[in-house]
């Protein structure tokens, strides 16, 4: 047996509960201990003189206790003050037994461990490692640097640095039978044979000083972090190789001519015209269509750059051509204002549109699903409930996924499945107007084609966005009197910490309250995520009629609400949120031709991250650059939504640090195809788990 896959019960001192706790880390099997990399590196290969100790370091001490006592007050403490002739250094204790205040008399010599902290009357450590010793050169040192791991409640660093040289002493020969790379490409880059950067990252050489250490980008951690995200990119070139086997309908069975009058009299009966960008887009799309492999594309496209008109030129195609559509949106704001735009886009065109909700109850349920899969409706729009078993399609040729990040792997995979009786599968297509950094296209989407709508519509001009303090609260109402006086239209958007819609909705009950009372002028209206799916319908209709000027809503209007009339949006505690929604949110006004305002209402204080974040919204209407920027400052889980959509979990690659390496995995990739193929499993097998199978979706 593979002794990498063994469960972590199989070492000693490692039982059920230790493991349960291993497993919050995402450490299941030996295997994973390795690929657990320390966070840093304790020294306490030497003795530091207390002269020489500094702030936020640690450090390994030894002295004589020449004061002792039990300090009173809210949170009694222990205190000794200890000393070695070159300086003086006070160890705290909040939590103490009677033995341990016995122990530590004075005259008594230890050796403590911890990081130095300034304290009330000097430089002190707090709950430090200890041990009593007989003289002063009796202290007890290290041959290594001391690896720090990322741990969990319960779960302490002995433990794991006992568990992880268990598995690194009956994992050595594994290692070197599967090295992984081969060696033209470790000579290539320089990096360390697997065993050897294994064993420096959690047993660094005893020549290793902290300080070489600290570089991030050491040839050990740069050799695992290559590995990993190769075999990431790997899988994802494999399974769209796989997924290009399947027949997918073709979307011009008369040659591309026999469609050119509809697609021209759709386009002609637009209120607007396409951009250079949406045409290029459309375009990529047709050469895809034409084809019997699935289409697998990815459209991002900034907010407000018109991706929804370019799914809706792609349905035509599947009309066209005898198909239906499936479109999947992630809420049901964002579902019924597609109905809205395909009803009225296709209303000359003898399509029938349907939208499937939760909200959508008894005969009129069963009738929608009854025309879904008798044919009878070509495009059915939905949230969640459209991948449900219930409901069956006709004959589905397209599924477009909006806003993609927000769906589990699952949801997506089991729509597209809906369409594999007789071995045809749906083209795809997905879209985001969330900004992909380019480090996680490369990664997350290389089993799609990705086209870039990179042009707004003309007459946009960018949103001015202020950051200001919650203290000036009564000069933005002010401005918002003002503004709607001029016969503009404005949003006030509520944020909480928590995930409730309840909470959300109270708050922004609380709030459209306060400002009815203070703007007695304005017309208030309410939207939030617990409102009934009619009552969210006719508040929007209102505030797009100009029957409201001002809406206070949650997040849920983060995404589908279109009313160009509405150039003023104020967001309460913005600090709360990733840059990457704040850029959806303002996204919501500058859609009409004068200047619009987005008016980050903060609460002070900010934290320097906080003040950063929001500055570079304001200085920025680039969503590319937000995303980046986000990247960097929040890391790809929190951006691409990880936590959610199960995609790509690293254990040792960080793609805001590592992003250098990625360049060279493209080419890498095309030689293991070609020159190495027998070693692509190796790879997947250490560092994918079952997650990975669902990356098609």
């Amino acid at each position: 047996m593979n002794v990498l896959k063994q469960p972590v019960t199989a070492l000693t001192g490692i039982g059920g509960q230790t493991a349960v706790r291993m497993q919050k880390l995402g450490i299941h099997c030996i295997g994973d201990l390795l690929w657990h990399v320390p966070l840093r590196y304790e020294d306490r290969t030497r003795v530091c003189s207390l002269a020489t100790l500094s702030v936020g370091v640690g450090a390994l001490v030894c002295g004589r206790v020449e004061w002792v006592d039990i300090m009173p007050g809210g949170r009694r403490s222990l205190v000794c003050n200890i000393s070695d002739g070159t300086g003086e250094l006070w160890l705290r204790f909040f939590n103490f037994t009677a033995g341990q205040a016995q122990q530590l008399k004075t005259g008594v010599w230890l050796s403590a461990f911890a990081e130095v902290r300034c304290g009330f009357v000097g430089l002190e450590m707090v709950h430090p490692e200890y041990r009593v010793i007989s003289h002063a050169d009796a202290a007890v040192t290290e041959r290594r640097l001391t690896a720090v791991y990322p741990a969990t409640e319960g779960l302490s660093q002995k433990t794991l640095r006992k568990a992880v040289t268990q598995a690194l002493l009956l994992s050595r020969q594994q290692l070197v039978v599967n090295e992984g790379l081969p060696d033209a490409i470790l000579q290539r880059y320089g990096f360390p044979r697997l065993l050897e950067a294994v064993e420096q990252l959690h047993a660094p050489d005893e020549t290793a000083t902290e300080a070489l250490l600290r570089v991030e980008a050491s040839p050990a951690l740069r050799r695992l972090a290559f590995e990993e995200l190769l075999a990431h990119h790997l899988n994802l070139k494999a399974l769209k190789a796989h997924a290009k086997r399947w027949r997918a309908p073709v979307f011009f069975p008369a040659g591309p001519d026999g469609f050119k009058p509809t697609a021209e009299r759709f386009l002609s009966s637009l209120p607007f015209r396409l951009t250079c960008a949406q045409r290029r887009v459309i375009a990529e799309i047709e050469a895809d269509c034409r084809s019997n492999q699935p289409m697998l594309r990815l459209v991002q496209g900034d907010v407000g750059s018109g991706k929804t008109i370019v799914a809706a030129y792609t349905a035509l195609l599947a009309l066209s051509s005898g198909y239906q559509v499936a479109i999947m949106a992630p809420t049901e704001l964002l579902a019924e204002q597609h109905f809205r735009n395909f009803s009225a886009w296709f209303a000359d065109f003898e399509v029938h549109v349907g939208l499937l909700t939760g909200q959508l109850k008894g005969q009129a349920r069963v009738g929608l699903l009854q025309a879904i899969a008798d044919g009878g409706i070509g495009i059915g729009i939905g949230t969640h409930a459209l991948f449900q078993e219930a409901v069956q399609f006709n004959r589905l040729g397209l599924v477009v996924i909006d806003e993609q990040h927000r769906f589990g792997v699952h949801q997506r995979l089991a729509l597209r499945e809906k369409a594999q009786a007789g071995g045809i599968r749906p083209h795809q297509l997905v879209m985001t107007a969330t900004p992909i950094p380019r480090t996680l296209a490369m990664l997350n989407y290389a089993d799609l084609d990705l086209s870039v709508i990179d042009e707004l519509p003309p007459g946009r001009k960018p949103t001015i966005t202020r950051v200001i303090p919650s203290e000036r609260r009564h000069e933005v109402s002010a401005r918002i009197e003002s503004w709607v006086a001029e016969g503009r239209q404005a949003y006030w958007v509520c944020t909480l910490i928590e995930e409730s819609e309840q909470l959300q909705g109270e708050a922004a009950e609380n709030t459209a309250e306060k400002l009815r009372a203070v703007l007695p002028a304005v017309r208030v209206g309410l939207l939030h995520g617990r409102m009934k799916s009619s009552e969210k319908e006719a508040v929007m209709q209102a505030f797009k009629n100009r029957q409201l000027d001002l809406l206070v809503a949650t997040t849920v209007i983060e995404v589908g609400v279109d009313v160009p009339n509405a150039g003023l949006m104020v967001i309460e505690n913005p600090e709360r949120l990733g840059l990457a929604q704040l850029h959806q949110l303002r996204g919501r006004v500058g859609r009409g031709g004068g200047d619009s305002y987005c008016l980050l209402l903060y609460q002070a204080p900010l934290s320097d991250t906080a003040k950063h974040r929001l500055g570079i919204l304001r200085d920025s209407n680039d969503g590319f650059v937000i995303a980046e920027k986000d990247l960097a400052l929040r890391g790809p889980g929190e951006v691409m939504g990880t936590r959610q959509t199960g995609t790509m979990r690293f254990k040792v690659a960080d793609l805001s640090r590592d992003a250098g390496l990625l360049d060279g995995i493209r080419q890498v990739a095309e030689e293991f195809f070609t020159d190495y193929p027998n070693a692509i499993q190796t790879l997947r097998d250490r560092w994918l788990d079952a997650s990975a199978d669902y990356s098609e979706v």
